[in-house]
């Protein structure tokens, strides 16, 4: 799998020749000014909640590329409101299947709004099953016990972890959360943005190296390879 990192909580994953996109919030963040928000490619996009920091390029990506959305009935109701017809509602619990592999829709403890401030639904995280392997990615959460299920039931190559705290998890919750989910491959997520998430990155990295975890901090356009 192929992975570029467009700062905050967007990622995007190239994952059996498609390319899934997550979170899509670069263009109000002056961390990625240098990235091109009209080249960014997308078949699907992954919407975990209804922030302004989570779906301000939402539409402009999904009309430009005519990505699927994939999200909670809320959102990609939402977004067939403007003008993205290609959606596949779903809830906690929920999984199914397209073809790059599957997508379980599992708990996330957080809030979730439009920018209007009208409901934008339950916050969710996803877990992608592909014939490369399977993630996690735990949008906007506080560290809850439901995520021992995940490690249970799921054999994971790596995950994306909110890491920033104030308004999620932080670091020594989220070395728990590697814990539960039974993941050593840590990429971080929900840090630096704004000052109320800032983070130390070596202490972060150390952290979870005394935990027997690594942790990945990505450069905003930045790609690895997992």
């Amino acid at each position: 799998m192929n992975i570029t990192y467009y700062g905050h909580s967007c990622f995007g994953v190239e994952v059996s020749g498609k390319h899934l996109l997550f979170d899509p919030f670069i263009s109000p963040n002056e961390k990625a000014a240098h990235i091109d928000v009209d080249a960014i490619p997308a078949d699907y996009i992954l919407v975990s909640h209804a922030h302004g920091d989570h779906i301000a390029d939402l539409v402009s990506i999904g009309k430009r590329t005519g990505a699927t959305i994939i999200s909670n009935y809320e959102i990609v109701t939402w977004c067939q409101g403007q003008g993205l017809d290609k959606g596949q509602p779903m809830n906690h619990g929920g999984q199914w299947t397209f073809d790059f592999g599957s997508v379980k829709v599992v708990n996330a403890i957080h809030s979730s709004s439009f920018p209007d401030g009208s409901y934008g639904g339950n916050p969710a995280g996803f877990v992608v099953t592909t014939p490369e392997g399977a993630f996690y990615y735990s949008g906007d959460t506080a560290l809850t016990y439901d995520m021992k299920l995940i490690g249970d039931q799921h054999r994971l190559k790596f995950a994306f972890l909110c890491i920033g705290d104030n308004f999620t998890m932080g670091v020594k919750d989220a070395i728990r959360a590697a814990k539960f989910i039974d993941c050593d491959d840590i990429i971080g997520m929900h840090y630096d943005t704004f000052g109320y998430i800032e983070i130390d990155h070596g202490r972060s990295k150390a952290a979870f190296a005394a935990a027997d975890k690594s942790l990945t901090l990505m450069r905003i356009g930045d790609q690895i390879q997992k």
